[in-house]
Order: C-alpha cells, then sequence, then structure tokens
C-alpha cells in the first residue's frame, strides 16, 4: 500500500477503532515491519485512530497531527482513559508506589498524558494504579508562554530521527514538542511547519523564537546570533553561532537558508 504518511489517502469507509498509545512512546512506521525506519513517534496518551490490522500491527491515524501509517498493537490499548494532566518536564518516572526510592517502572517525556485520579503525598496517582512525582505534571490547559524556553530544556538530547521524546529527537521534532507545549498546533515535518507556521520574515531580521528553515532541517532563533536545532552533524541539540551553522549547513549538508518564519513573539501567536 502506498501512501503519503503524513496525511491520510484512500481514507477506508469504515470507522476506525479508537486506540490510545500506553506505552511510554511508539515508533510509527511507513510497513509493519520491525526493521524500517521510524517516521515519527507518538506519546503515552496520544489517539491512535485504527482501520486494519496485520500480524500485530496497526493501521491508522494519529488524531494529534494527522500522521498516518503503521504501529505495533503492543504498544497500544482501545481508548478508556480520559487524560486529564501531561508531563511538562523533559522526562519524569514512573514508580510502583509513593515512594521514590523504589525502583521506577517507566519513563515519561515531555508531552506524555495520563489520566491523575488522586493526589498521595508527592506523587499523582494515575488509573492505572501508576505514581508519578505531582510537580512534574500540569493540566491539559497549561500552556507554556515561551517554546523557545522549552526547546532548551532538551539541549545535548541525542538526535534521533523521527525522535520527539527527552531520549533522542529530530530537528522537526523539537520543534513540534516545543510549539505544542505552549499551546501551538504543530505539523510533524519540517516543510510543512515552513508551509503551515507564522510568517515570513527576513534572514537578516531575525530574532528570538524565529524559525529558520532550510530544505530538510530546521532550527530555533535563541537570540539574533545564536541558532538551536537537533542536527546530525552533532548527532545531538545544540546551541551555535547562527552565521557558523548556515555556513557549514550550505557547504556539507542541506544547501542555502529557504526562509525564516515569525511564529511567537513576547508569548503571543502570530499568523497561526
Amino acid at each position: 500500500m502506498s501512501f503519503d504518511p503524513r496525511r491520510m489517502v484512500d481514507k477506508p469507509s469504515i470507522e476506525p477503532i479508537r486506540y490510545e498509545v500506553l506505552a511510554s512512546h511508539v515508533s510509527l512506521k511507513k510497513t509493519p515491519f520491525v526493521d524500517v525506519g521510524v517516521e515519527t513517534q507518538a506519546l503515552r496518551g496520544e489517539i491512535f485512530n485504527v482501520y486494519k490490522s496485520q500480524n500485530g500491527w496497526l493501521f491508522g491515524q494519529l488524531e494529534t497531527d494527522k500522521y498516518v501509517g503503521w504501529i505495533l498493537g503492543e504498544g497500544l490499548i482501545e481508548a478508556c482513559s480520559t487524560p486529564t494532566h501531561k508531563v511538562d518536564v523533559p522526562r519524569t518516572f514512573i514508580y510502583p508506589a509513593a515512594n521514590m526510592k523504589l525502583p521506577n517502572i517507566g519513563v515519561l517525556s515531555m508531552g506524555c498524558a495520563v489520566q491523575i485520579v488522586e493526589i498521595k503525598g508527592d506523587f499523582a496517582v494515575t488509573n492505572r494504579d501508576e505514581f508519578i512525582w505531582a510537580k512534574h505534571l500540569c493540566g491539559l490547559e497549561v500552556v507554556q508562554p515561551d517554546y523557545v524556553d522549552v526547546a532548551e530544556q532538551f539541549l545535548h538530547v541525542p538526535y534521533l530521527w523521527g525522535g520527539k521524546t527527552s531520549l533522542g529527537l529530530d530537528c522537526s521534532g523539537l520543534v513540534q514538542v516545543s510549539l505544542q507545549a505552549a499551546g501551538i498546533e504543530c505539523p510533524r515535518d519540517s516543510d510543512m511547519q515552513f508551509a503551515e507556521l507564522g510568517r515570513t520574515v527576513t534572514i537578516d531580521n531575525v530574532q528570538r523564537g524565529d524559525l529558520v528553515f532550510w530544505k530538510g532541517h530546521v532550527g530555533i532563533m535563541l537570540d539574533s546570533v545564536t541558532l538551536l536545532h537537533a542536527n546530525g552533524h552533532h548527532m545531538m541539540v545544540v546551541k551555535e553561532s547562527f552565521a557558523g551553522a548556515v555556513a557549514r549547513i550550505k557547504e556539507k549538508s542541506f544547501g542555502e537558508v529557504i526562509g525564516v518564519k515569525r511564529v511567537l513573539q513576547g508569548g503571543v501567536k502570530l499568523d497561526m
């Protein structure tokens, strides 16, 4: 079956079955095989609308960013939770009881959503009897005032193609996770982000929060001279001289900058 993983094509006439991600994160792929590349990841609490299954794999579409593909069914469950909170730190642990000295039983990254049913001391208890440090969670309605501050929390996280967690992420994954934390809808891939986000500004007028695009890459301006980005040259999220990054990328990888988009200014949405 040939399709664009970013958009549903020839959508089946049947009604999908709603599944939720139960694992901390799962990989979405173009084809239902373990040894093929990852297109993106879905985080705990995300909804995946399933249209068919094959050999333990489920084919469907993510509700959050509309990505289409195959997810191994063992990381999903038919939707039965009603998330109330999300993780608002880069990473937090899951414990079997309200005791930080116990061995953890899992890890959740920023943006993972859970249903909290009660508070026990410093811990929030999920509907699955998991214990999470309560101060690492916030309500689903909470938005961060500055997405650049969010992005900076991922400094030195390893580069991972298709990744969008604190264990590894790619350039557009960093942008998506950070913007979503600030309450801004964001497509998954850099070309879609370039087409759909913000308003165009000139490269000689960049400022904090601007997104700089190459054909196949995106970075975030920390200020007028510093770029933050997940990249395969350093194999991690780094901040570096914008001028130096532009020169290196032009020579060794993605060529010239194709545009700059201004998405946030003082925490206010622009042209969304």
